[in-house]
């Protein structure tokens, strides 16, 4: 199942003397991003196309990779134009390459397999404890002219979709983040946030409070949520209902860049 996958996943990662730097998703077929098991999820992977997209990180140093495998044979050409997109702007990625080169190298690529570029989902900076900084890595041609820095690092991270290119919000967040410090007086709430504030700021998911609180989880998100003290990203969803693949790698940005997450 999807949950035993994600499971095992963030169990190994530990394992491995690291930590999850957000909640592992597993997105099927039209679901782009967001995706992430309740605890009493029991879905199970199907003919489908599987999008897996993790990150973990030591001491706040985060890396963020991402791979889709095509479990129904359907649609190679996705992964290919996903992964082929990836590669090539690997090439190009450097010191003084604008973003907008790198987002036409990804848009490119992916509509010389007949797809398109996913145009409101990017790749993104990183930083210590910070999974979503400047600058946004486009993927698409945006003319943006800022140029890379020495010693940046970067999420590069193409989507190619059989359908529209946009994806929009749909259905309730699994996944959740702490963006604001407030007084909390319900013991309950309190008790939960403690546990959030351990997580230094990076994402989180309702089962891993869960295991942990039980029920007292909704009735605390429901209270952080209403004083603005987390923000909720809910599954995001092809607007046409075309599948979508996802490749993503961490590079340090240096005078020959390095991919942080290749083994």
């Amino acid at each position: 199942s999807l949950l035993e996958t994600t499971e095992l996943i963030e169990k190994k990662i530990l394992e491995l003397g690291g930590k999850p730097a957000f909640p592992v998703q597993i997105s099927c077929d039209h679901i782009a991003a967001h995706y992430c098991p309740e605890q009493d999820d029991s879905v199970v992977f199907g003919n489908q196309l599987v999008s897996l997209d993790l990150g973990v990180h030591v001491d706040g140093a985060v890396g963020d990779t991402a791979y889709t495998i095509d479990l129904s044979g359907n649609y190679p050409d996705a992964v290919k134009a996903a992964q082929q997109a990836l590669a090539e702007a690997l090439k190009i990625v450097g010191v003084g390459v604008t973003l907008g080169e790198i987002g036409k190298a990804i848009q490119d690529t992916i509509a010389g397999y007949g797809l398109a570029p996913v145009r409101n989902l990017s790749g993104h900076g990183i930083d210590i404890y910070n999974i979503h900084t400047e600058p946004t890595v486009p993927n698409c041609d945006t003319h943006d002219k800022t140029a890379l820095r020495k010693g940046q690092v970067i999420a590069i991270e193409p989507f190619a979709t059989t359908g529209l290119g946009m994806v929009q919000e749909s259905g309730a967040a699994s996944v959740f983040m702490l963006v604001a410090k407030k007084p909390v007086r319900n013991p309950i709430t309190r008790e939960v946030l403690r546990r959030i504030e351990s997580y230094e700021g990076l994402p989180f998911c309702r089962r891993w409070l869960v295991r942990e609180f039980g029920q007292k989880t909704n009735y605390a998100l429901r209270e952080l949520a209403m004083l603005g003290m987390i923000e909720q990203f809910p599954p995001l969803v092809e607007v046409k209902k075309g599948v979508v693949a996802q490749a993503e790698h961490t590079v340090l940005i240096e005078e020959e860049p390095v991919v942080l997450t290749r083994l």
